[in-house]
């Protein structure tokens, strides 16, 4: 479901996966991306984030998700050589619809994606998701591998905490990937759920074979 008509939006393929509400710091190096911080300050700071698919963040030529998120400049800091220092926040998911000439930087024309409310019966799923993220978190810092912590705090709001458990949970940017695509607030969930559950199962299996 879509909630605003394609618009052109400056983009940023990265080789991880961002999830709305969630912080993303960036070192801009790349003199086309400088460029890109540069309009975005003059303009609204924002810009897409995509999953790189296939190839690198250096250089172009990598072939991309079409599923991405707007990513918030909250702060900016530019050095003496030209490069930055960004702190982005998600702010909603967005789906390409058509990939613009990268002149000087990615463009893509988007369109927002609709989340729609959590229903009851998803905060009951949220509940069930939170056990499977926290468990394999806690398996994961018992082998000594860098984690966020399995205490972490959630928002009170169901739908960042949901957002904060696919962006917490300890599995690679492919299945986060996964997560960010489903449609629905049951499929995000149940999708971290079990994404989660199978991680705490390998991290649970290492632990045991020493």
């Amino acid at each position: 479901m879509t909630g605003t008509p394609a618009l052109p939006m400056p983009m940023f393929p990265l080789g991880t996966v961002l999830f709305p509400f969630a912080p993303l710091p960036l070192h801009v190096f790349e003199p086309r991306y400088r460029e890109l911080t540069q309009d975005c300050l003059r303009g609204n700071e924002e810009f897409g984030v995509v999953l790189i698919e296939r190839g690198s963040e250096v250089g172009g030529g990598d072939a991309r998700f079409g599923t991405g998120t707007v990513a918030r400049i909250v702060e900016a800091a530019r050095f003496p050589d030209g490069r930055w220092a960004l702190i982005t926040i998600g702010a909603r998911r967005i789906r390409i619809r058509t990939w613009l000439p990268d002149d000087p930087y990615p463009l893509a024309l988007v369109e927002d994606l609709d989340d729609g409310p959590i229903e009851a019966e998803d905060v009951v799923r949220l509940e069930a998701a939170e056990r499977a993220v926290r468990r394999a978190l806690a398996l994961q810092a018992e082998l000594d591998e860098p984690s966020v912590p399995a205490t972490v705090e959630l928002d009170t709001d169901p739908e960042r905490a949901a957002y904060q458990l696919a962006a917490f949970a300890p599995v690679g940017p492919a299945d986060k990937q996964r997560i960010l695509e489903a449609p629905t607030w049951r499929e995000r969930i149940e999708a971290t759920a079990e994404l989660a559950s199978a991680a705490g199962e390998m991290f649970a299996y290492r632990l045991s074979a020493g």
